[in-house]
């Protein structure tokens, strides 16, 4: 009898712990747990690494459980046999009067802790898990490549969903700061828009070299002065004598500050991927001090320019609080 009961226990045990882990999974802050990694904690460093893998941790969750539901049947099997003898309607009503305490105790209670605290609770359970992760990799694993081939086969790809995730995660991480008042509403709105911003190309921001204004090099300064004031832009693209090859741009302010009459040393147009985020491409331009920069395909070619101050513009334009 004592036997029956221990394994009731481990199997309820079982049961919620493996329970509460999946609802603390999905709960949990990941840039909590990539703040914790980064200062050593070998958990979080594990828990981080099953985010990544999140097909790995649905099939360790999922043995977990049967087999906790297989220990509490053979408990309750066990028990009543001990007590009541070999009897068919026993073996019936047993489980069905047991279920609601295995419900409880099991299921519920567990899911709403780790609902209400996911990542202490993950933290305090992260080793267990992690060691259930390694002793059930045989089987696992095997769910963890039909899952991979599945994928592969549907060629949908599971990161762009985690990369989703945990934007959304971010916005919310955000959106509490701002309730509790650490962020003020122009620093949410310009978080805001970097995530925004993060998930689209630098193409989207593209102007046609046709488009822009442009000047050929050789042009006098004072020339460049009454078209500048005529079309109220201080940034041209400069072009070979002859054909409309772009061998570079100048800025106004610039010119101004430099000796000669004309234009003859135009700055570089630094090179971006079409691919490359607007953030990125932001932060490469002012690292180099460039105003336009020089947007081509993977093969190289010209798909036009981009200028700094329209995607800093964008960054942080003005709207309604969100």
């Amino acid at each position: 009898m004592i036997a029956a009961i221990v394994l009731f226990l481990v199997g309820v045990f079982l049961s919620a712990f493996f329970s509460g882990s999946e609802t603390g999974f999905y709960r949990a802050t990941r840039v909590r747990l990539t703040m914790d990694a980064m200062s050593g904690d070998l958990t979080a460093r594990g828990l981080l690494w099953l985010t990544n893998n999140p097909t790995l941790f649905v099939a360790t969750t999922l043995i977990g459980n049967n087999l906790a539901n297989y220990v509490v049947s053979l408990a309750i099997v066990l028990g009543t046999v001990q007590i009541y003898g070999d009897s068919d309607w026993v073996g019936v009503i047993a489980p069905i009067a047991f279920s609601p305490l295995v419900f409880v105790y099991g299921e519920l209670l567990p899911k709403n802790l780790f609902f209400q605290a996911p990542n202490r609770l993950l933290s305090l359970g992260g080793p267990l898990f992690l060691f259930c992760c390694l002793l059930f990799l045989p089987v696992s694993a095997i769910l963890w490549l039909l899952g991979r081939a599945l994928a592969y086969i549907v060629g949908e790809s599971p990161e762009r969903l985690q990369l989703s995730l945990a934007r959304k995660e971010l916005q919310r991480v955000f959106d509490e700061g701002h309730q509790v008042g650490i962020l003020r509403p122009a620093q949410r709105r310009l978080a805001h828009e970097m995530l925004t911003m993060a998930n689209q190309s630098v193409a989207r921001f593209v102007t046609p070299v046709a488009r822009f204004a442009s000047i050929r090099i050789g042009t006098s300064k004072e020339d460049l002065y009454r078209l500048a004031r005529r079309l109220g832009t201080s940034t041209f693209l400069v072009t070979k004598t002859r054909g409309r090859k772009v061998v570079g741009y100048v800025n106004v302010v610039d010119l101004r500050l430099q000796p000669g009459d004309v234009v003859d040393d135009p700055r570089v147009l630094v090179e971006i991927l079409e691919s490359e985020s607007p953030i990125r491409a932001l932060m490469r331009m002012q690292a180099d001090e460039e105003s336009l920069a020089r947007v081509v395909d993977s093969q190289g070619k010209t798909l036009g320019v981009v200028n700094a101050n329209v995607l800093l513009h964008s960054l942080l334009k003005d709207g309604p609080e969100r």
